[in-house]
């Protein structure tokens, strides 16, 4: 029997346990269902969850409601060290470190008597059993294991160590068995030199003793930097080489033409992208509407790359292509999706060829709502090929040879057409998040030039919104014919994030009252506040920490940060997997020929795609960090003394971590180095506080650092500061920002002190550091 309270509503521990018995599957609908509430009751209803969130019993996901995140019972985990004991140490083989921080360890428990299957060591992958540890000291979690599903690889990427005896000793570059060095006999080495990055094979291992190696490829120096990519592909098994069957598919490939098409080959479409793109998969064009129902409107056409002609379900490509989920982008070479006759030839929309693409017609009012929209399979010709700056010139009175004669008759109606966009987007106000990215410019030699901060223009912005615009077209295409579809989706941030960020914002004066719903408004009013004040990256840097990481789900729960209902990727099928599903999937829902998705397809089994393909991209936004990381420490270890200014963007208890002005690196300042003194950790502050002169060190700081060391392998810099902190006795520094008046912040005279920092609230927020964009469009 559902048990009830005296109004009639199932009390909080019967939700708590249905919710418990069906992770993850259970929303207010299904709870309404289950306990026989009406509609007229489900504002009750959705009130005693919105307690339970707070309360933390439960967490909300999108529509979706579930217990606080833990580990499950059962977890497929890497085995990656040992403690002081011996013990065998794990950490989950999956784990979102963006969204949910470092990984959690694990201490397995080994038997006397294993069982078959069960024999485990570094290096393996492992089904275990989990529970919480009930010891105050060492993991929180204990595993015993299940099976042994992967014994350790056979192959290591590492960097070679020559000795003076001969042979050699192999330092991985993995950190997770950076312990875990190989000893390569002088008859092993194939010519390896000191300092080599190769890939070896294990030969022998040892119980104790270091085991075997044979150098089976030498991939070339660590000093050069060519070499530096291929860290991160080895070492997360970035796919680097295409099938056999896949590449004899992809040479067999002939062009596209007029059959099963509409002839839009004198449609001036146009690309526009950065100046060193090697595939074209998007194009656009505009123009004012004819129609005198939509005076001031505009007709905006987006034609992609017709991936789904060339690549059908089931085929070798196809493999090769879900397997690697997306293009991996380097500073120095592009790990594609798609083999180079697919990626740079048939699909990519260059001036004057004839391609074929699936096409957008959006009407759009003078509002810049979007009216309606049909889609369309199509041959076109691209007019030009242009990059952002060079668009932007020409707008902007600076044509060229290339940009003059397309000036009024495309580039003017296309930045029409984005002014009109650009209220509705203003109205619908998405998160105004819109940080700096740094760029690594190599020589010719493939050495490190600079590092720059490309200049955001509107050309970006108006390529963007049209983007938008068909990955909304497309969701609601789909959801319309009810067919099966991959959403990009981004969740709320979370109510502890909520609670971290009120304060720290509490520390700078900055009020965030979170009432009613999450809006992606609230955090643009932050922002607006702190416009033109030297703290405004920092905020904005932290406001972009507390949001959820966007995902690809066969679910639909929304686009928090675009503010959107529904929202597709099918603007870039050449380097994602996920919008050549939606375009097979456009191809079956309008009757569009070939190439459509199979009626296999489900949403289960959409899901399956959809959880792979956001791990994949999570892996390649991983290694393209580390590899920049690496470049930049690379680019600085001959400048080991050398004097920096930078800002302190991360304080925890190991020290600070300070991000320089000129490269946008990050280093640590080991806690130890600060002084003689002892340095308390004030996590409602952000700060380091000296026990005995009070002196602080904040988030936020502008410090001067000697760079101190610098490991290119690791992607690790290590500074000293330079900087003296402020005494904490003489009161927080006003961060507040500059206001022209008192009626800038009603309620309050600019001339009325603040309180002294102790006789204000603090709280318990968490600071992690130097975390990669949380969410993407």
């Amino acid at each position: 029997m559902k048990r009830k309270n005296d109004h009639g509503f199932p009390d909080r521990n019967a939700i708590v346990a249905f919710i418990k018995a069906n992770p993850g599957k259970v929303g207010t609908r299904e709870i309404a269902r289950e306990f026989g509430l009406k509609n007229a009751d489900r504002a009750e209803l959705r009130r005693i969850l919105r307690e339970l969130a707070d309360d933390g019993v439960i967490k909300k996901r999108g529509r979706k409601v579930q217990e606080p995140e833990s580990l499950p019972p059962t977890l497929l985990a890497d085995i990656t060290g040992r403690d002081s004991d011996g013990e065998l140490i794990a950490s989950p083989a999956e784990w979102d470190e963006v969204e949910s921080g470092e990984p959690p360890k694990i201490r397995i428990h080994m038997p006397r008597r294993a069982q078959p299957g069960t024999a485990a060591g570094v290096g393996d992958r492992a089904l275990l059993r989990i529970e919480r540890s009930e010891e105050t000291e060492g993991p929180a979690w204990h595993g015993r294991i299940i099976k042994v599903i992967d014994k350790a690889k056979s192959r290591i990427l590492g960097v070679f160590r020559s000795l003076p005896e001969g042979g050699g000793r192999l330092v991985p570059v993995d950190k997770k068995f950076a312990d875990r060095e190989l000893n390569i006999a002088k008859t092993e080495t194939q010519g390896a030199q000191d300092g080599d990055l190769v890939s070896v094979d294990i030969v022998r291992s040892r119980g104790f003793g270091l085991a075997s190696g044979r150098v089976r490829e030498k991939l070339g120096s660590v000093k050069s930097e060519k070499a530096i990519s291929l860290i991160a592909i080895y070492a997360h098994d970035i796919p680097l080489q295409f099938s056999p069957a896949a590449e004899r598919e992809a040479e067999a490939a002939e062009p596209a033409n007029l059959k099963g098409r509409e002839d839009w080959r004198d449609v001036p479409l146009v690309t526009i992208d950065p100046p060193d793109a090697k595939d074209h998969d998007d194009a656009v064009h505009a123009e004012a509407d004819p129609d005198p129902n939509n005076r001031g409107g505009f007709i905006v056409n987006v034609a992609i790359a017709d991936v789904s002609f060339y690549v059908r379900p089931g085929t070798a490509l196809d493999r090769d292509a879900i397997d690697r989920g997306n293009s991996v982008y380097f500073p120095d070479r592009v790990v594609p999706m798609l083999p180079e006759r697919i990626s740079n030839n048939l699909c990519s929309l260059v001036p004057g060829e004839s391609r074929g693409a699936l096409a957008v017609r959006m009407v759009i009012g003078p509002d810049g709502r979007k009216r309606s929209h049909t889609f369309h399979r199509i041959l076109m010709r691209s007019a030009a090929k242009l990059h952002y700056a060079q668009a932007q010139a020409a707008i902007d009175g600076r044509p060229d040879d290339t940009t003059g004669p397309l000036l009024d008759p495309i580039l003017k109606p296309l930045y029409a057409a984005y002014a009109c966009v650009k209220r509705a987007r203003d109205e619908r106000d998405p998160l105004n998040l819109d940080l700096p990215e740094r760029k690594i410019l190599l020589t010719s030699d493939g050495t490190v030039d600079r590092v720059i901060v490309p200049e955001r223009l509107d050309a970006h912005k108006l390529i963007e919104e049209f983007m938008i615009l068909a990955n909304v077209a497309a969701a609601e295409t789909l959801e319309k014919r009810s067919l099966p579809l991959i959403y990009r989706v981004h969740d709320e941030p979370t109510l502890e994030k909520v609670h971290a960020l009120q304060e720290f914002l509490q520390t700078l004066d900055v009020p965030f009252a979170k009432t009613g719903a999450l809006r992606p408004t609230m955090f643009n009013r932050v922002l607006a506040q702190l416009e033109g004040h030297d703290y405004y990256l920092l905020v904005s840097e932290v406001v972009l920490r507390a949001q959820a990481q966007a995902e690809y789900s066969a679910e639909n729960y929304g686009h928090f940060g675009l503010n959107l209902r529904r929202y597709a990727h099918f603007t870039s099928p050449i380097r994602r997997y996920a919008d050549l599903v939606v375009h097979r999937a456009l191809v079956r829902a309008l009757g569009l020929g070939e190439g459509a998705l199979p009626d296999s397809e489900t949403p289960e089994s959409l899901g399956e795609v959809a959880a792979h393909i956001s791990l994949t991209e999570r892996r390649a936004m991983k290694a393209e960090r580390e590899t920049v990381d690496r470049l930049i420490a690379h680019h600085l270890a001959d400048r080991i003394g050398a004097t920096f200014q930078g800002r302190v963007s991360g304080v925890t208890r190991a020290g600070l971590f300070v991000k320089l002005d000129d490269t946008g690196a990050d280093g640590l300042i080991p806690i130890r180095s600060l002084g003689t003194e002892y340095f308390n950790y004030d996590e409602s502050r952000h700060a380091l506080v000296g026990s005995r002169s009070g002196a602080m060190h904040q988030l936020g700081d502008v410090v001067d650092v000697r760079l101190v060391e610098a490991a290119p392998i690791a992607g690790a810099l290590r500074f000293e500061l330079l900087s003296a902190g402020e005494t904490a006795a003489r009161g927080r520094r006003d961060f507040r920002p500059q206001r022209k008046s008192a009626k800038a912040r009603p309620g309050r005279s600019p001339e009325k002190k603040r309180k002294p920092e102790k006789q204000r609230k603090s709280g318990k927020g968490k600071q992690d550091k130097g975390k990669n964009k949380a969410w993407k469009r």
